[in-house]
């Protein structure tokens, strides 16, 4: 008898062991590239999962071979029960990480350690207070910094996302490597990508090439290392010889990770995203509060799955706007 394909395993052979949950579309920050500038249009409470209801999909999913859990937002520690949300999610056998903007991170140091969560994703796309304030909204540039510092100091493994904007902040690109100097952090530059209301276009976009660009300019061949890549891994890793810390890129749109991308995305109000790029959306949470299975939801979600970028598989095809403004914004869809 033939054996069953895995429901975590899509029609191009890809096993799926990493799940991204969003807890939250809120957000004390008001990023650019990741919310319209009007805002957006939050769920009712009613419909974003409960504590029980995020532990109930996830013990499913970790059934089903996911290793590994991320939580995001909006920004997930201003979820007011996220103490009880990692509590119960620390008891499943996975590995438990977070990103944050790490405005309010500092609160939450012993609740991040007793639970294990040891590596957190912090995003900071400039180092000037001005740049920051404009590009977020908010002028909370030293409480994100001093936290990034005070992360680090606690012992946590920590990546520093940076989103790139041409005009904005790729003129940062080394002084954001210079902080891997004496900092054991990972600086991660990525490419800016479409989602409905970021106003996205080709040209706002710093690729890989740029980058690397930048980097062979300011630092000599000897002294820069292209690192091993982790299996699944969504960057391009490099570092510069002597430094403490490493950095890399992210390229999404010129240079996309799809062969190996082993991904699945829940958002705040229970649907499964099988792709970033892709307005595909399947309703768990609905099933699961009709007592049904959701195994079969999930499966079909996964089989579903295009070989590259949502079917958006040329540079060409993502210029299209039809393609990616029926997609969410990135806020409600989970960074």
């Amino acid at each position: 008898m033939k054996n069953k394909t895995p429901i975590l395993q899509d029609l191009h052979g890809r096993d799926h062991g990493y799940l991204r949950i969003s807890l939250i579309e809120r957000c004390n920050l008001r990023c650019s590239y990741c919310m319209p500038e009007e805002g957006v249009l939050l769920s009712p409470k009613s419909h974003l999962m409960t504590y029980e209801e995020i532990y109930e999909i996830a013990k499913t999913f970790v059934k089903h071979g996911v290793t590994k859990i991320r939580l995001t937002g909006g920004e997930p520690l201003v979820r007011k029960d996220i103490p009880v949300i990692l509590e119960k999610l620390a008891t499943l056998p996975v590995e438990l990480s977070i990103t944050s903007n790490a405005v309010i991170i500092d609160k939450f140091i012993d609740v991040l350690k007793v639970n294990g969560v040891h590596k957190i994703n912090i995003s900071l796309d400039s180092l000037s207070r001005e740049k920051f304030k404009h590009i977020t909204r908010r002028d909370q540039f030293e409480v994100v910094y001093k936290n990034m510092l005070l992360l680090v100091e606690e012992g946590f493994k920590v990546k520093v996302n940076v989103v790139l904007m041409k005009g904005f902040n790729e003129n940062e690109i080394i002084d954001f490597i210079n902080l891997t100097k004496n900092l054991p952090i990972v600086v991660r530059f990525i490419e800016f990508m479409p989602f409905d209301g970021n106003k996205w276009d080709m040209s706002k976009m710093v690729s890989y090439k740029e980058v690397m660009t930048y980097v062979n300019a300011s630092f000599s061949e000897a002294h820069i290392q292209r690192l091993q890549d982790a299996p699944n891994d969504t960057s391009k890793n490099y570092k510069i010889s002597g430094y403490k810390g490493s950095f890399a890129v992210i390229s999404s749109v010129t240079n996309p990770f799809c062969d190996s991308c082993n991904r699945l995305r829940l958002t705040a109000n229970g649907q499964l995203k099988n792709c970033l790029f892709s307005a595909a959306e399947s309703d768990l949470l609905t099933t699961l509060r009709q007592g049904n299975p959701i195994e079969p939801v999930i499966q079909k979600a996964v089989q579903a799955k295009f070989k590259i970028r949502g079917g958006m598989d040329t540079l060409e095809k993502l210029q299209e706007p039809k393609r990616h403004n029926n997609n969410r914004s990135m806020i409600t869809i989970g960074g």
